[in-house]
């Protein structure tokens, strides 16, 4: 991607979760929030680690990063997003959380000091970097000597997910065809790609792991809030007025055939962990 476009595409991102600041992570559907967990104990984090939270949006990851660096420690949140920012800065106030600092900053080139953090995480954050690799690479440049990196990424999800999506196709533009700009296409299909790009950008001891996340919804009208609150809000955006009548009844009847009695139905999504480590001893924390 040449750099002009790279700035465009940043820009898009960064307009966009503005926009759902408001109802992020807030519609009752755990996602962020037992992702980025989970992402979070696969790092290990220990008292007294410097950690960074590369895409902290509402604080899916940055919570647990702070409960377990704890007062000795410290967490650099950052997120492009200056709305998110703003947010989440207040959520840290009225936590009473002083080791932790938040910067509005384009994760693909942070500007944060190098050799820096112990440990960094990158919860669905990487798929929408401009150049994946590169961000890496930016990302591995700031830990220090043994620090270890973790990116959260989604594998397969079940073929009715897939058809639900499918509602948005007619609508697209060829850059959003990905209905979650993340899993089907490129390195992010397999975990293999998404290994090799860790081990590119210099680390070594590259480990994946998975989660398998069931997904409730309570009828169609809770999985559209839900869409409308996250990046996938871009589909919506590109679905003309006069047709979203029509995408709802077309969601409706792809999810018919897995409806609970009271109307609800349930989703599967795999989400990838992918771990390395930067060569070197790892700094002590006392």
């Amino acid at each position: 991607m040449d750099p002009a476009e790279a700035v465009r595409q940043s820009a898009r991102v960064a307009a966009l979760f503005d926009r759902v600041s408001g109802t992020y992570d807030t519609v009752d559907v755990p996602w962020f929030t037992p992702i980025a967990e989970r992402l979070v104990a696969e790092l290990g984090p220990v008292p007294g680690q410097r950690a960074l939270d590369l895409g902290t949006g509402r604080g899916a990851a940055l919570w647990p990063l702070a409960q377990a660096v704890g007062p000795t420690g410290h967490v650099t949140g950052l997120d492009l997003a200056a709305q998110m920012i703003a947010a989440t800065r207040n959520d840290v106030s009225a936590r009473g959380l002083t080791m932790v600092d938040l910067v509005v900053a384009d994760a693909s080139a942070p500007g944060l000091p190098r050799a820096s953090f112990d440990l960094a995480a990158a919860s669905l954050v990487l798929f929408f970097m401009p150049d994946p690799l590169a961000a890496l690479t930016a990302w591995v440049a700031l830990l220090a000597p043994g620090g270890r990196l973790g990116v959260s990424t989604f594998g397969p999800r079940e073929a009715t997910w897939e058809e639900l999506d499918g509602v948005f196709t007619p609508f697209l533009p060829p850059a959003l065809l990905d209905a979650r700009t993340s899993g089907s296409r490129g390195p992010f299909a397999s975990d293999a790609g998404v290994a090799a790009l860790l081990t590119s950008a210099g680390l070594t001891q590259v480990q994946t792991a998975h989660l398998n996340l069931p997904v409730h919804f309570r009828d169609v009208a809770h999985w559209q809030r839900w869409s409308m609150s996250h990046g996938q809000r871009s589909h919506w955006d590109a679905v003309p007025e006069n047709h979203r009548d029509g995408v709802i009844s077309a969601a409706t009847e792809r999810v018919g055939a897995i409806l609970d009695p009271d109307g609800g139905f349930t989703l599967a999504q795999q989400v990838r962990y992918t771990l390395g480590e930067l060569p070197g001893p790892s700094v002590a924390i006392g």
